[in-house]
Order: C-alpha cells, then structure tokens, then sequence
C-alpha cells in the first residue's frame, strides 16, 4: 500500500502529490553511507522532554513519591504543577493560595533563594523579594545530569540540548549501525544487483510495534488505540525501510529514557520521526490537558499527511505571529491543509523566495541539523530586578554580594568540567527603569580559590565608581557579570600562563548572557514558553539572550492586571524569537535590526528586509 491519497480542497491534486517524498526509493548506497546529514532517507531524530521539570526535581531532591502532588513556587506565584498536583486543577496560573484550596496536601516549594551572607543558595524560611534572589542553579545541573545520561548510553548519537528540559537526538548513527547488525545481508551489495550500490533494498521484514510507543494513525480516526493500529499496519500497509528505522530508534530511545528514569528518577516524554520539526510536533501527541507522560510517539513518512493536515497553522513555530497573520488573512485560511493549494510560485510571489520554508514545513520537510550547543559561555550574568528602588548608594552592597555569590557558584560548576576555565572581565550593570543601563568593569584578578569576597570585594570597587559624584540615585536593576571567559591553551601547565598581557584598549563589551531570576528572561533554558508572571520582574520588558537588547511592551495599558501584561510579554517574547529565525533564514547578506532601548541613527539604518523576515522584524 503506497502512500495515503485523498483529493486536496480546491485544486484536484492528490494527497501523494502534496507530500510526494514519503516512500523514497532506498538503495545501498543510502543504508553504506556515513555523511548524507539531512538528505538521509533513513534519517531519526527524537524529541525528548522531562516531564514537568522543575517539580521533578524538587521532588527527587526531597525523595517525594512520584505520586505526591507538588508544586514549585515563586514568591506568590507558581513556576512549575507536577502531573499529580494537575489532576486536581492547579495550573501555574494559580495562586498559592489558591492551589492550596484545590489540593490540601499539596507539597508546595519555594525555588531555592540566595541571600546575603550565604555562599550557596537555599530553601529558607520567610522568603523575600526584598532581600532574596531567585536561584535556578538545581535545575541547570539536573538538566546536566539527564544530557550526559544521553550522551553515555548514545555515545555515538549526536544531542542538541533546545531548553533546559528538553534535547533533540539524531538518531540516524547508531540506528545505522544497528540495522546493520540485525540485517547483515545489507551490508553488502548482491553480485546481481541491476544497478549496483544504487539498487533497492530488498523488501523490509514486518514489525511488532508493541511496547515500542505511540503510533500515530495513518488515517484521521478521532481514537485508534495501539492495537487497531497495529491491526491496520498488518491488514494492508506496506512496511518501509524507514519504518524499520524508526522502529529502532524508538528502541533506543526507550533505553535512554529507562536510564534517566533509573539514574536520576526522572520521568520523560519522547516524539520520534523523521526531522526535528516533527520530532517536537509529534512529542505533545494527545497531551492537550498535559496529562499524557512517561511515553513516546512515534510518527511514521506515511502518517505525516493526516497528522499535519487538520493542523491549525498558526499554532505552529514561527507560523504563528505577524507571518501567520498575514497568511491567514492574504490566502483566507486556517488550517494547513488549506495552504495545500497554494503553489511554491504564488507563495514566492507573495511572500520572496525564502518562502521556500513556509512550503516545505507546511509538508513536513525541514532541513536543519541537530547540533551539539557548546557548554563554555563567554559570559555569565547574575542580576536582580528590585521591586524597591536603590535610593542610598550604601544599600548597593548588599545586592553586589548576593550577586556575587550566584556568579562564585557558577564559575565553580564551570571549572568541575573545565579546570582551566577564567574570566578576564567583571563588569557592572545598573539601570534605572528602561533606560540605557550604566555600567564599570575591571580587569579580574586570578586568586586559587574564587569565593564570594573575592567576587563582592571587586564588585563594590565597581559600585563606588559608578556612583562616584551621583547626588541622586535610583537604580531598579543591578547585574553583575563575567566576561570574556575562556580555558587555557593546551599544554599550558597552570592556570597562570593563561593570563597574556592585554591590549591597553579594549574592544567594545557585548552584553552578557542573561541570567535574570524569573524563567522568562532565561530563554532557552525556560521549562515552558510562556512561564507565569513573578511580582520580581518587570512586567513590561525583557533582555533578548542572543542580541542582549532590552525589549519592552510598546503600549502597557493602565487597566491591564499582571496576567495580562504577562501574556503581553510572552507574546513579545515569541515574536522576538521569530525574528532571530528570520535573521538566521535570511542569512547574514540581508541583516534585520532589531528593535532596542538605544536610539538608532537614521544614517546608519539598514535596508528594509524582505519577504517573509519582514513579518519577524521589529518597527
């Protein structure tokens, strides 16, 4: 049975003809060859995502039942409800209060506070935004553990960590190597083969799905449990090599997720197909009330038509937002079925040739690579958003020690792993509302042990630069940061002779990497989208990890409560990501500016971008 046909809205075409590479015809030289990348016909990738993370690991921290409902909290707010504690209607819209209502049991846990005169953070009594400061430093390390679990049971898998609960796997290696194993009859090809490498396989054997996960139907039944699929599979369908493939890539990824589980107690959840784009479709398969966990599904080439089909676009990435807008609004549709019957020239005329993504994401291709992100930053920040305004330059010292503290904890996780590992650079940040911060920096000393009076020592030396002369002060934000940060060269014996004379003139300083208290100026290392509001943060804008921009809400209306302006800066939040992936489609011959709190020089604007990035840019 070929690939599922069915007559598309409007233009007569055929369903095979709108996803014509579904069963591409699989040779030897596909199954022998190492480096084919994206253009792999046998290619895997995997979707995996720890089920709600940050109360996991509280939960294992306090060697909780997997089944007691808890909650983390930050200061009034929730940042993450475990699946137990969701069973009873809490969501991290909530209140405490309120959540306690709900579920009187509840297990409810502050995020772990520095405060001053503390080394490390912890889970104090009376918490305080006043005086504490949030600390995600539990979660990164845990979200460390279960990648390097990856890494030890797929050692020849390539893993790109996507947020700090969630990492993409290429599969495709040793999926390879053990369908080689299994088939050795493919590893070489037959002396009477018509084409030589480039013949067909021979046909692939049958597969039991069972135990294996989630299939996702070939046909749009509102249910099809796994057995009527697997009946479905046996009375017709015909099985392809790639099936084969993903078969035991599920395997595989079924061993990787035992082992979080039972290294680190960890539930996850896994979407396994052909790209990541639809690896991560395919990961919220049937969890709309987020409910479904401990699982995976698994999308089959043939499954993608009716999968994709009844979509709504726009609730696709980077198909939501201004460039959804406009495709829903020029082509009057809403599903991506709908934009079907609209051919690539139309769609290029309309919208220039980067287009081309729309077209084939809307068929479920899409090109880019699972890549393994460095873990050495050139940077570190620490920062706190004060919900009471420094007025008394003496009150500074306080906040320059707790953020020194953080910064000392994470330069010392850091070093675990890379010894050699030192900044250059401490610089100091403080801003007053949304205008431009003012800032000091310092050559950092080398000192054996980094501790938190080292660190505060050099900070208050920058604080009483910058307040040297001011009369009047009212900082709302202060960040403390590590810049230039680099491991010695190899062969160097000590630390010491990293340290080279430096230029007397320094080039300009990037803003650091953000790594402010709340999830939603932590981006990629954010459990959800669009975490919940903190009374910590502003409201009204934040700053972008990759341009290091401060980006703030153009119209904050006055009648607005703090979920809305949340949901304001989320939405902002999103539309600046996009942007980025614009700039990274567009590539760097067609530069996009993004929008900033400084001024920009009429002189020296860019040109206006085209296409479809002109629906991520910022005016």
């Amino acid at each position: 049975m070929n690939s599922p046909s069915k007559s598309a809205k409007g233009k007569g075409k055929t369903m095979s003809q709108d996803y014509d590479d579904l069963r591409p015809i699989i040779t030897y030289r596909h199954i022998l060859s190492q480096n084919l990348g994206v253009r792999d016909p046998l290619r895997v990738i995997a979707l995996c995502d720890s089920d709600a993370f940050y109360a996991a690991c509280e939960r294992v921290r306090l060697a909780l039942d997997p089944t007691v409902p808890i909650v983390v909290q930050q200061w009034e707010s929730l940042i993450a409800v475990s699946y137990p504690a969701r069973k009873y209607g809490i969501s991290r819209m909530d209140k405490i209060k309120d959540a306690k209502k709900k579920c009187p049991n509840l297990v409810a846990v502050h995020v772990a506070t520095y405060k001053e005169g503390e080394k490390e953070p912890g889970y104090w009594d009376n918490v305080d935004t006043r005086t504490h400061k949030v600390s995600l430093d539990l979660y990164r390390r845990e979200s460390s553990k279960i990648i390097n679990v990856f890494k030890q049971t797929l050692p020849n898998g390539e893993i790109e960590k996507a947020s700090i609960d969630e990492a993409f796997i290429d599969l495709t290696r040793p999926v390879r190597e053990k369908l080689l194993e299994r088939y050795p009859h493919l590893a070489t090809v037959p002396e009477d083969a018509p084409d030589g490498a480039d013949s067909p396989l021979p046909p692939p054997p049958l597969i039991n799905w069972d135990q294996l996960g989630v299939l996702i139907p070939l046909t749009p039944q509102d249910e099809v449990s796994a057995q009527d699929e697997l009946s479905n599979v046996e009375s017709g369908y015909s099985t392809t090599w790639h099936d084969v493939a993903l078969s035991i890539g599920a395997e595989l990824m079924a061993q990787v997720r035992e082992e979080v589980s039972k290294q680190l107690g960890y539930t996850t959840s896994a979407g396994i197909a052909r790209n990541k784009f639809l690896a991560k479709l395919c990961a919220s398969y049937k969890k709309p009330n987020s409910q479904v966990i401990d699982r995976q599904s698994i999308l089959r080439n043939d499954a993608i038509p009716y999968y994709l089909r009844p979509m709504p676009f726009q609730k696709i990435r980077f198909l939501g937002g201004k460039l959804g807008d406009a495709l829903a609004k020029e082509y009057d549709v809403l599903i991506v079925g709908d934009l079907l019957t609209i051919s690539l020239d139309e769609m290029q005329h309309k919208f220039g040739e980067n287009a081309l993504w729309v077209y084939e994401l809307l068929r479920g291709i899409d090109r880019n690579e699972v890549k393994e992100k460095s873990t050495l930053f050139k940077s570190m920040l620490a920062s706190k958003n004060l919900p009471k305004p420094i007025t008394d330059p003496a009150d500074g010292q306080h906040w320059i020690r707790v953020l020194a503290a953080e910064l000392a904890l994470r330069l010392k996780d850091a070093r675990e792993e890379v010894p050699t590992l030192w900044p250059k650079t401490i610089v100091l940040h403080a801003r007053k509302g949304y205008e431009t911060s003012r800032s000091k920096q310092a050559a950092f000393p080398f000192t054996k042990n980094v501790t938190v009076d080292v660190i505060a020592l050099a900070g208050n030396k920058l604080w009483k630069e910058l307040m040297k002369d001011v009369t009047s002060i009212n900082i709302t934000s202060v960040q403390l940061a590590f810049t230039g940060i680099e491991a010695a060269e190899t062969g160097q014996q000590m630390i010491h002779g990293f340290f080279k004379t430096r230029d007397a003139q320094h080039p300009p300083l990037k803003r650091p990497r953000s790594n402010s208290d709340d999830p939603l100026d932590k981006g990629v290392e954010s459990e959800t989208p669009n975490p919940p509001e903190r009374q910590e943060l502003s409201l009204t804008s934040f700053v972008c990890e990759r341009c290091h921009s401060r980006i703030a809400l153009g119209d904050v209306r006055a009648e607005w409560n703090e979920e809305q302006r949340a949901s304001a800066l989320a939405m902002l939040r999103q539309e600046h990501e996009d942007f980025h992936f614009a700039q990274d489609l567009a590539g760097a011959s067609h530069p996009i500016k993004p929008r900033s709190s400084k001024p920009v020089s009429t002189r020296s604007r860019e040109p206006e971008p085209k296409g479809i990035t002109k629906f991520f840019s910022k005016k």
